[in-house]
């Protein structure tokens, strides 16, 4: 049993359907001071931000077993919003606090950080100009024509 993974994202998934499937509207609350978690940070408060996750809130929204990401509009400017599921520490409904907390050990926290530490930085890489051709349009045409739309009647 000591080798099973966490049930943490499967719950948070479960959660999230139910509290939808209810016709509520469904926060989480994240740890934002964890290493990956991309969340605007002009709204994080003692370490934390409260995300609203309904479907009319946010587009793109993929709960998987080792991140939520979604895009969503803060403060008018759109961004895209990442957060690894250990970062979760609650999901309720906003009209009725419906939901659950989260913990997790020191053991997933280490096993998180380490999986972290473990990946390949990236590298940048130069890139060749390719030798870029007229379009096919213009080539062996002389005759000045217009960019301006136009329609043309057919009978």
């Amino acid at each position: 049993m000591d080798n099973m993974t966490s049930n943490q994202p499967y719950l948070l998934k479960a959660f999230y359907d139910w509290i939808v499937d209810n016709g509520l509207t469904p926060y989480i609350v994240v740890d934002a001071i964890l290493p990956g978690v991309e969340v605007p940070q002009q709204f994080v408060k003692e370490g934390q931000i409260v995300l609203n996750i309904s479907p009319s809130a946010c587009v793109n929204l993929h709960i998987e077993l080792d991140s939520i990401s979604f895009q969503a509009r803060f403060s008018g400017q759109p961004m895209q919003v990442y957060v690894p599921s250990i970062a979760v520490s609650a999901i309720y409904a906003r009209e009725n606090g419906a939901g659950t907390v989260f913990t997790r050990s020191e053991e997933e926290l280490l096993a998180y950080e380490q999986a972290l530490s473990s990946e390949q930085p990236l590298q940048s890489v130069e890139s060749k100009k390719e030798k870029t051709s007229e379009p096919v349009e213009s080539q062996g045409k002389t005759d000045k024509k217009s960019n301006r739309p136009s329609l043309k009647v057919v009978k």
